[in-house]
């Protein structure tokens, strides 16, 4: 009998179309509400993305998967609740829970211990766990509509001990890349490790999701830097993981961000049809290839519309151009992209990056100053200086690409100016990756703007810092850091920049946290909650800040 090897995963869902994705065990017919869809090889591993578009807005659907006609889910001792779709109702509140990082390592002492009590194993409770223990006590209509996972939804440096033993009976983990994933084969073992656990797998059937990658995703500091991305190449492990974790964003992550419309005119997914009694991995490792050596021969940035709600997911780690003569987040081709889908009548604009836009004054200044430095601005000699800062320090955030940082606040606040189409009432970026949370108001120089603009970052799911790094990262936000940062950034030609923003509570938060963001009509509210642990087992959240983002 076919086995379900991961999955169902509910991705897609609008007012009347849906997408389901799985793994199975072996090649065979999916059907899901009476829709089919065969699977497709990939190096051995058997994928199907199940599509569906003539469902009615506002309707629930409890689903069942069969593989060649026999049922595999629910499982027959599942205590959880039926997995649902729930498509879209354009005239209801919207919910969208966010977030980022998350370790997959079990949930048990002493990896569910406090960093303090075990430096090497603590990582807290999960905070996406713990939401899934209180959505099963709750009416669904409590449950977030979407989940927005804004990068790092796997560690390819940091395996758990069960993947790091199974590594060890493949080859020599003395040998590099040693205990982290090394190939296509090793990023599929490590999604069934963090997606597989059966509360998270309930979750994630249940509620849509949309997924971008961050460096960890791949590699810690993933294309920082120019001379970054040559050592890496220089090793001779680095193509193979490169390659793999391309490829297993693509499958895992990537394909069930597009709708049903996108996905026909995705010109890799219809090649699939073509190639269904052949392994599909080929064309997949070509595209792989082709990505790492031309950031812009692919787009992972997408945009989805909630009603008049827009969300637009920039890809902010793979398209960078990183010459030393133009330094960008993105291509102009991803630029305009961005723009054209920024501009529009909403009531509501979501810009998803996984990397903070607007950071703790004195982070912000501080890599400002670094890429100055790294750019000469010092002289030849303190170059190579400031690459070893970069690469030490992380200096990889939209502030140390200051073309890119002035070129997105100009849209943002021609977006917030009306001059793109209707004002909105919030413009609201969404960030992880800097493991603590926070949320910033953003203020223009000059007259004000109709549109109320905020920076929202929540990190991490699951990977909090240690105490040293939560007070480097406090101290980021600190006004004699900032200052000092400041003026070191004016002694590299640094321009301050023409917008300001701050905090809208004392400091910035360091648990494992899930953030939600529920908008209605004219009204938008954040809230964000930290794991808690219980003594019977049962994970739970608690609320630390609540803002109403509106001006009403």
């Amino acid at each position: 009998m076919t086995k379900l090897v991961l999955g169902p995963i509910l991705r897609y869902v609008g007012e009347t179309d849906a997408t389901i994705w799985v793994e199975v065990n072996a090649a065979c017919e999916v059907e899901i509400l009476g829709r089919c869809a065969s699977t497709f090889e990939v190096e051995g591993h058997h994928y199907a993305l199940v599509y569906m578009t003539d469902l009615q807005p506002a309707t629930r659907h409890e689903y069942s998967v069969h593989l060649d006609g026999d049922k595999v889910w629910p499982e027959l001792d599942s205590s959880f609740p039926p997995s649902v779709i729930r498509t879209f109702d354009s005239h209801a509140k919207l919910r969208i829970a966010f977030g980022s990082c998350r370790v997959a390592m079990p949930h048990e002492p002493p990896f569910t211990l406090t960093h303090q009590k075990d430096a090497a194993h603590g990582f807290e409770i999960d905070a996406l766990r713990a939401l899934t223990f209180r959505m099963r006590a709750q009416p669904e209509e409590q449950w977030p509509h979407a989940l927005l996972m804004l990068g790092d939804q796997i560690y390819a440096d940091e395996v758990s001990p069960e993947i790091r033993a199974w590594i060890s009976t493949r080859r020599d983990i003395s040998q590099p890349p040693g205990e982290e994933l090394a190939d296509f084969e090793e990023f599929t073992q490590l999604y069934r490790d963090s997606w597989g656990q059966a509360d998270i797998r309930w979750l994630l059937s249940t509620i849509p999701s949309m997924m971008i990658f961050d460096d960890h995703d791949v590699n810690d500091d993933w294309n920082i830097s120019h001379g970054w991305v040559q050592d890496m190449r220089a090793k001779p492990w680095w193509q193979r993981r490169i390659v793999g974790a391309f490829m297993s964003y693509w499958v895992y992550q990537h394909l069930g961000n597009l709708s049903p419309a996108e996905l026909h005119e995705d010109a890799l997914f219809k090649q699939i049809d073509d190639a269904r009694r052949e392994d599909f991995g080929s064309r997949l490792r070509e595209l792989a290839m082709r990505a790492d050596k031309f950031p812009d021969s692919y787009r992972w940035s997408f945009h989805r519309d909630f009603g008049d709600v827009r969300l637009v997911v920039v890809d902010s780690r793979a398209g960078r151009m990183l010459a030393s003569d133009r330094r960008d987040m993105l291509d102009e081709n991803e630029w305009q992209w961005i723009e054209s889908h920024v501009s529009g009548d909403f009531r509501h604009l979501l810009i998803g990056t996984s990397l903070p836009v607007f950071m703790g004054p004195g982070f912000h200044y501080l890599e400002a100053w670094n890429e100055a430095v790294c750019n000469g601005e010092w002289g030849s000699w303190f170059i190579n200086i400031g690459e070893r800062i970069r690469r030490k320090l992380d200096l990889e955030h939209w502030c140390a690409f200051g073309t890119s940082f002035r070129r997105m606040v100009a849209l943002i606040r021609s977006v917030a100016a009306g001059e793109r189409g209707r004002t909105p009432e919030t413009i609201t970026v969404l960030s992880g990756d800097v493991h603590h949370v926070y949320l910033a108001k953003v203020k223009f120089s000059g007259p004000a703007l109709p549109s109320m603009v905020y920076q929202a970052v929540c990190s991490p799911f699951r990977n909090p810092l240690g105490v040293r790094d939560q007070r480097i990262m406090r101290a980021g936000w600190s006004v004699m850091v900032g200052k000092m940062a400041r003026g070191l950034a004016r002694m590299a030609g640094v321009r301050q920049p023409e917008v300001d923003w701050h905090l809208c509570h004392p400091e910035p938060w360091f648990d494992n946290q899930v953030a939600t963001l529920e908008l209605s009509d004219r009204q938008a509210l954040l809230r964000f909650e930290k794991s808690l642990p219980a003594e019977d087992a049962s994970p739970q959240l608690q609320q630390v800040f609540e803002h109403r983002l509106d001006k009403y």
